[in-house]
């Protein structure tokens, strides 16, 4: 598998680095035979996240991840499957209110903005079991623990 990752930081918080980025990705597209694929990632501060939280959701106030997936049309063939946004803020908030390791969260939400990317969802309860189940799955491949715990279920995935 050949992944082109462009990562921009527009925010100048402690966020992992491009090698973490990269291995978290890649163990989604793994999952589900990509080939080729090209993400762009953007690491942000909440104001900014926040305005494209309620410009393109309709949602106040910030979130943790946002995923866009390219809309390309087929004839073109390019293996560019979107953007991941995250907001360093949002991350590190909710590792430390969760009690979890910020590593463990910040795999999570580049997991989660991937398969987003791939057309997973959890709009509704059947959507969001399948997609859990898969990212647990993920996660344990990398020695992380299952995301959702109790009550979290709901705060943790707000994208």
């Amino acid at each position: 598998m050949n992944l082109e990752i462009d990562i921009q930081r527009e925010s100048a918080d402690p966020a992992p680095d491009e090698d973490d980025i990269r291995r978290w990705i890649t163990a989604a597209l793994a999952e589900q035979r990509q080939a080729d694929s090209e993400i762009s990632v953007r690491l942000v501060e909440e104001a900014e996240m926040t305005a494209l939280n309620q410009a393109w959701r309709g949602k106040t106030g910030s979130t943790n991840v946002l995923s866009f997936p390219s809309d390309l049309p087929p004839e073109l063939e390019l293996p560019l499957l979107g953007d991941i946004v995250v907001c360093v803020q949002v991350v590190a908030r909710e590792a430390r209110e969760q009690n979890k390791p910020l590593d463990a969260h910040w795999a999570h939400m580049f997991i989660h903005g991937t398969l987003h990317l791939l057309g997973y969802d959890h709009i509704d309860d059947e959507e969001a079991e399948v997609m859990e189940a898969l990212e647990t799955e993920i996660l344990s491949t990398l020695n992380y623990p299952c995301p959702y715990r109790g009550d979290q279920l709901e705060e943790q995935v707000s994208a």
